[in-house]
């Protein structure tokens, strides 16, 4: 493409247009689905049920430490189907573009989307653009749709929570919250944190595939630990105790948080995952995630119990007890 930046008639609809769909997405993303360029994708499912996801991406700024926004909007929607059970086969892609970006940098974004598509074995067969007045979009927004396959015997909801069952959780927490806010702002880490971003989709089917025990599993996004333990709470209908000397931070994530004033159980993760099993099912599970490069510093945080229902409690350190609320307003707003 001869230009260097988006125009508005890049979304006319013609012959800008369509240099711009084949020379940056197709080029990127094809596959026998998406080619033909039809206004949907006709493809064939095994007989089975089906999980379907809808998400959209409009963080800020859109290249961060461990990631861009291409690349998180492939692994969130990934990781939504994963956590359901399900075996991602196929994405939707849609861009609201705003006039002036660069597009070098789209093409940056379309490729690491592709790249990270191709790593979970997904296809990306259908999509859309739309181009926006300069002012209008901030850069770049992406809409990704996904489905996948849930086979038989795997059945995963917070309806089957019940008291005794263990909290997991696969990692690190608050490492994407603090990689985007010091980014945004321009503030120098000793230690720089990078965004957790990645595709947990095998991390989930090698603990399926090993235990029977598995009650649900979220992935903490917005709003963090906290509040998809509340989440989880509420749906199940008894309340959970976690300790706080159990649940993994790093160092330089509490202290990035101790001076920005953010509490890391709050922040976004878009690499981690919780998982609610049962009480005997929890070392297997453990013993799992740890063999996995993206459940290495997997641990056990909590317990689910009768009472309070609903409720999350956080026992601190000096062995004392309050209650974890859900996240009240925006903690740290454009973070996925």
């Amino acid at each position: 493409m001869n230009q260097e930046r988006i125009l508005l008639s890049h979304g006319s609809g013609g012959k800008l247009g369509y240099q711009l769909i084949h020379e940056i997405f197709l080029k990127a993303f094809y596959n026998e689905f998406l080619s033909p360029l039809n206004d949907q994708a006709i493809f064939n499912l095994p007989t089975s049920r089906l999980a379907f996801t809808t998400d959209s991406y409009v963080v800020n700024p859109i290249f961060f430490p461990g990631g861009d926004i291409g690349k998180l909007s492939v692994c969130g929607t990934v990781n939504d189907l994963a956590v359901g059970g399900a075996e991602p086969l196929y994405l939707s892609a849609s861009f609201i573009i705003e006039e002036g970006i660069l597009i070098e940098e789209l093409r940056m974004i379309v490729d690491s989307m592709a790249q990270t598509a191709n790593h979970a074995k997904v296809k990306i067969i259908t999509g859309d653009t739309k181009v926006v007045e300069r002012g209008k979009g901030d850069k770049l927004f992406i809409n990704t749709s996904g489905i996948g396959i849930v086979k038989d015997g795997i059945h995963l909801s917070p309806l089957l929570i019940k008291p005794g069952d263990a909290i997991l959780v696969s990692g690190h927490l608050g490492d994407h919250g603090i990689a985007i806010m010091c980014h945004r702002e321009g503030i120098q880490m000793e230690t720089p944190v990078q965004s957790d971003c990645a595709a947990l989709h095998e991390l989930v089917q090698d603990v399926i595939s090993r235990s029977n025990g598995i009650r649900a599993m979220r992935d903490p996004t917005r709003g963090g630990l906290a509040t998809t333990l509340n989440e989880l709470a509420a749906s199940s209908g008894y309340g959970m105790i976690i300790k706080e000397e159990d649940i993994p931070v790093k160092e330089e994530v509490k202290g990035a948080c101790e001076i920005l004033g953010f509490d890391p159980l709050y922040l976004a993760n878009e690499g981690k995952l919780i998982a609610i099993v049962s009480k005997d099912s929890a070392g297997t599970v453990l013993e799992v995630m740890r063999k996995n490069p993206l459940g290495r510093d997997a641990s056990l945080i909590g317990t689910v119990v009768d009472e309070p229902r609903g409720k999350v409690l956080l026992e601190t350190s000096i062995g004392n007890r309050r209650i974890l609320d859900m996240l009240s307003g925006e903690q740290l707003p454009r973070i996925c």
